[in-house]
């Protein structure tokens, strides 16, 4: 216990210093001394929320960001990584259509959720970036989602996330899926504004409130 301990605070640091090699060489390690994968994202993105403070205090630029969700990729992509969660996670809770809504072309938030969406047994339709109302509608048509989820960095993605909201309440979709919004500058208010059902400033928060309603939703039915 405290080996696993010791290796993730040292996963944590590398991740806030942004050195892949070490990230890449500690996470590989961790997995084969029994770290499960769930864990190990975890302790990826403790070092991650260190890099979003330090970029909030001007210590780290928009590449630091950047080189940050490179890493996140990495780790996910690891073949280790991917054998372990996806031989036991056969059976999906639930279905997910994601994208970054109209105006952004910031895929780190998103991606993060997704890997720690999958991790979870969800299965999650990713539709990119800069993605238009129209196009939401249509995949939740398609996929008939349990979720929505939608990702915006800037600011003003607030009003584009309320007008694919309002779009699924016109099509009489809205009752059909429950919504979560992601972004750093979301607050309750402007969850409430846009009229989604959840928000998280953190893709691992995020992911649980999903969890917590697919939960909700079983025991629903039971």
């Amino acid at each position: 216990m405290t080996d696993h301990v010791k290796i993730k605070e040292a996963i944590v640091d590398a991740v806030a210093e942004l050195d892949e090699d070490k990230v890449i060489q500690l996470a590989e390690q961790a997995l084969h001394e029994g770290v499960m994968p769930e864990e190990l994202l975890a302790t990826v993105n403790q070092g991650m929320l260190i890099v979003g403070r330090r970029y909030e205090a001007k210590e780290y630029f928009i590449a630091d960001l950047i080189m940050a969700g490179l890493i996140f990729k990495e780790v996910l992509g690891l073949k280790r990584m991917q054998e372990l969660f996806y031989s036991k996670n056969k059976k999906k809770i639930g279905k997910i259509v994601l994208g970054t809504v109209r105006g952004d072309l910031h895929d780190i938030g998103k991606d993060i959720f997704r890997g720690f969406a999958e991790t979870n047994s969800f299965e999650v339709i990713d539709i990119g970036v800069d993605v238009p109302k129209e196009t939401f509608l249509k995949k939740i048509q398609e996929h008939k989602p349990d979720i929505l989820g939608m990702s915006g960095i800037l600011t003003y993605t607030v009003d584009t996330m309320k007008e694919v909201v309002d779009a699924l309440q016109e099509a009489g979709l809205r009752d059909t899926v429950r919504v979560i919004v992601g972004g750093g500058h979301l607050t309750a208010s402007t969850a409430d504004y846009i009229g989604a059902d959840g928000f998280a400033t953190d893709a691992y928060e995020g992911v649980k409130i999903c969890l917590q309603w697919m939960k909700s939703a079983h025991q629903g039915e039971g």
